[in-house]
């Protein structure tokens, strides 16, 4: 066999080993877009207006249902790994509320631990949050329901 003959045939086996490996190579994607702690930082709870809060940290991805209740920040990270389906290694959200004057009223990090939502930070205005979440405030108001004030008195 010639020298040439033989490094064509090594070429020829190492190029599929090399591409086979290259595929086996983690490599990750970011998505969305969450602001930095340093910029989030330029916020300030009680004074930040919602006018003023593009200029500071930018566009969110998302908005609440009411009009200028609240802006929602997402990012995850996802790891992809030869031919498995990607998974999702982090993820996070930051949440700023607003008053009713359009003012920054609560600004919240979450993350994701264990597949759990879990609060990774947490700057509220005095008189907004009581430690209950909106759910827990709308679930804790179901059996107190007075139904004398219901029914009318003739």
């Amino acid at each position: 066999m010639t020298t040439s003959r033989r490094r064509f045939i090594a070429l020829a086996l190492a190029l599929p080993a090399s591409a086979a490996l290259a595929g086996c190579v983690r490599q990750y994607r970011n998505h969305g877009y969450v602001p930095p702690e340093l910029d989030l930082a330029q916020v300030v709870v009680g004074q930040t207006r919602q006018d003023e809060l593009e200029g500071l940290i930018g566009r969110p991805g998302a908005t609440g249902v009411l009009t200028g209740s609240a802006w929602y920040y997402v990012g995850s990270r996802w790891e992809h790994y030869g031919p498995r389906e990607p998974r999702e290694i982090d993820r996070q959200v930051v949440a700023i509320s607003f008053d009713e004057a359009g003012t920054v009223s609560n600004v919240e990090r979450f993350g994701l631990e264990r597949g759990r939502v879990v609060a990774l930070s947490r700057r509220v205005t005095e008189t907004n949050v009581q430690g209950i979440g909106l759910i827990g405030q709308l679930l804790g108001s179901v059996g107190n329901i007075d139904p004398s004030a219901i029914i009318p008195n003739d």
